[in-house]
């Protein structure tokens, strides 16, 4: 596979939550390797600490973490405030951080409904909120918030989940008219099933696999390379023109 370089990503300083594992591990090591300035935030101190020496063992721009629970809005800010003085502001944010956690709705009490909100959507808008003022003063920037098909195809077992997946496309639309006259595009990456070791560990057997498959138009699972591709594209120059929309990665599910 050739895949291309981005020039107007080296030196940039780009934020990303949930860099530790999964699609946000594989993104982190995609902007490192294009020599952008990368700080990230995640809760798994162990294998965000594995992933940065991983990282620069290997050659690429290493990047910094601090440890963060994004549930809380105070610790998220002053997160972004140390990446700051350490990077320099960002003019790429990835808001990439959620569980996908199964539920029944019959259980769900709004306890829970309140912590699923902030796990899966409440820090997206917080960290754009944060991030925009110093896109604003650069001249431009652009923002990635990570949706989900989940709730295009009406899957059940996750209604929490799902309605803040939805919800995401929205906030995505709305922020793109009220930022864009700053030059500040803002996009949401649909994944379909990406094939996270979470995934593989709880989810992935062979007979839901074979299942997954028939839906889809392409014969290949989607690995965390392809959303991390996506998410570098509307980053760069390349994609100066794209705003307010949905760039769906789902290998063409039904």
């Amino acid at each position: 596979m050739q895949l291309a370089s981005y020039p107007s990503l080296s030196g940039t300083t780009v934020f990303l939550t949930g860099g530790g594992s999964g699609i946000g591990a594989e993104t982190v090591r995609q902007f490192c390797a294009q020599r952008a300035r990368v700080g990230f935030v995640d809760m798994d101190v162990a294998a965000s600490e594995q992933l940065v020496s991983a990282i620069a063992e290997t050659g690429g721009e290493r990047p910094t973490f601090v440890a963060c629970d994004l549930r809380d809005i105070d610790a998220l800010k002053q997160a972004f405030v140390e990446l700051e003085a350490k990077l320099g502001a960002a003019t790429v944010l990835v808001n990439n951080a959620a569980r996908d956690d199964r539920h029944g709705w019959a259980e769900v009490t709004p306890a829970y409904y309140d912590e699923r909100i902030a796990t899966n959507l409440r820090h997206m808008f917080f960290a754009t909120q944060a991030v925009a003022p110093g896109m604003i003063k650069a001249g431009g920037g652009s923002v990635i918030n990570l949706g989900s098909n989940s709730w295009w195809e009406a899957s059940g077992g996750m209604p929490v989940y799902t309605s803040a997946k939805a919800a995401v496309h929205g906030m995505t639309r709305s922020f793109a008219r009220d930022l864009g006259k700053h030059r500040i595009r803002v996009n949401t990456v649909v994944p379909g099933w990406v094939m996270t070791e979470r995934q593989k560990d709880l989810w992935a057997s062979p007979e839901a696999l074979e299942k997954h498959l028939a839906r889809q138009c392409l014969p290949d699972l989607i690995e965390p390379l392809y959303l991390a591709r996506m998410i570098l594209f509307l980053a760069s120059d390349d994609s100066a023109m794209c705003t307010a929309n949905n760039y769906m990665v789902e290998a063409g599910s039904i």
